[in-house]
């Protein structure tokens, strides 16, 4: 993410329960997904776990730009 995004982030979570959930598991899949792509090889098990963890984190990923967008522009 962009460090603006960064920003506005930090100083919505305290004011946006939602958002800190989002942040929480997008951090939270990040973390996971760091820990699967640091090994040399995958179970196919281990691979579609990656995979579900990448769709979770890219849709998370959406809504906090949705957010963030609606209080941009508000």
């Amino acid at each position: 993410m962009e460090e603006n995004d960064l920003k506005l982030i930090r100083k919505l979570i305290p004011k946006d329960p939602e958002l800190k959930t989002l942040w929480d598991e997008h951090l939270e899949y990040e973390e996971k997904l760091d820990q699967l792509n640091k090994r040399r090889y995958l179970s196919t098990e281990e691979d579609i776990r990656r995979k579900e963890l990448q769709k979770l984190k890219l849709k998370g990923k959406d809504k906090i730009a949705e957010i963030l967008r609606a209080h941009r522009d508000s």
